[in-house]
């Protein structure tokens, strides 16, 4: 693959053995892990980033908060995961640059597409920051219309807490769930299964855009699904 856009939930920025919202030590192992798979050459790597660590628009609307600033708070929230991504990242060598949907000359550039295509072809991992900039949308969907607009190939879907792809039912709930190697949009449409939120998912099908869902957090699978292997569930 050449260009790839990779969503990670800001879950993943934290550990559930650490009351940090950002877990230096979790942080340092994606980084070390996009780093590692850039090295082979030729890989475009953009990075979309949730903020559930920090904050969630949905949870602040339903304690009665408007939708739209419980939303916005949200965005900022990515745009201090992606700070925290990039600086790790680029402790291991790699240059970054984070882009956000919100103006922020000081922390971020701002979103232009053409500027993040340039940047991609440079070989930099860019950091997609703060959504579409829009409320009522999860960062879902921002990873695919970012993938779009820059013509990834494909998104990948890095999960974590131990879910490495796309089950029948939820695995931690009934632990006979069955793990779909190859599984089609219209199926995950119909069985109404939670592999990105429906938005994204139909999104990516409109556009002919795959998705593979796989665990983020084990060792190495960031590369091997980069390289092209058949780790965890591939929607297409």
């Amino acid at each position: 693959m050449r260009r790839v856009v990779l969503k990670l939930s800001g879950e993943a920025l934290a550990s559930a053995a650490s009351d940090e919202t950002i877990d230096a030590s979790t942080v340092d192992f994606l980084a070390r892990e996009i780093a590692r798979a850039m090295e082979a050459g030729g890989l475009e790597l953009a990075v979309v980033v949730g903020g559930g660590n920090i904050w969630r628009g949905a949870t602040g609307a339903m304690a009665g908060m408007n939708r739209a600033n419980s939303d916005l708070m949200g965005m900022l929230g990515t745009v201090i995961n992606a700070l925290a991504l990039q600086d790790a990242i680029e402790s291991h060598g790699r240059a970054t640059r984070v882009m956000s949907a919100i103006g922020m000359d000081q922390v971020a550039e701002p979103y232009i597409r053409r500027r993040a295509v340039r940047h991609l072809e440079k070989g930099r991992v860019v950091i997609f920051a703060a959504g579409m900039g829009n409320p009522y949308f999860t960062t879902d969907t921002p990873a695919a219309q970012r993938a779009a607009e820059v013509e990834a190939e494909i998104v990948l879907k890095g999960t974590h807490g131990g879910v490495d792809g796309v089950y029948s039912e939820d695995p931690h709930v009934n632990p006979d769930a069955v793990r779909f190697d190859e599984i089609s949009f219209d199926d995950v449409i119909a069985r109404n299964l939670r592999v990105m939120d429906m938005t994204a998912i139909t999104f990516c099908q409109d556009n002919q855009l795959p998705i593979r869902v796989f665990d983020l957090m084990a060792e190495g699978n960031l590369g091997r699904a980069l390289a092209g292997h058949a780790v965890g569930t591939l929607v297409k």
